[in-house]
């Protein structure tokens, strides 16, 4: 039994926590590289279009960046500054 064919056949529960540890670590270093995502209201422009596609303004969620903080650079964040506040 392979690791990939245990772990979504629910197999040993070793396999599913490798595979858990894996998918999260690769998060983890995805969030130290690239710590921004694209913005979705706006795609990732800094822009909101009116409906007839002329007009447009600035997204107030990133503020015209087209960008915002993943999730889990928000928490690697709040918990490093958590421990220098102590």
């Amino acid at each position: 039994m392979d690791l990939m064919t245990g772990a979504a056949s629910g197999g040993s529960p070793g396999a599913v926590a490798l595979v858990a540890v894996v998918l999260a670590a690769g998060y983890a270093l995805a969030c130290a590289i690239y710590p921004f995502t694209a913005h979705g209201r706006c795609n990732g422009t800094g822009k909101l279009r009116s409906p007839s596609g002329k007009a447009w303004r600035t997204c107030r969620g990133c503020k015209g960046s087209g960008r915002k903080l993943r999730v889990g650079r928000r928490l690697f964040d709040a918990t490093t500054r958590h421990g220098r506040n102590l």
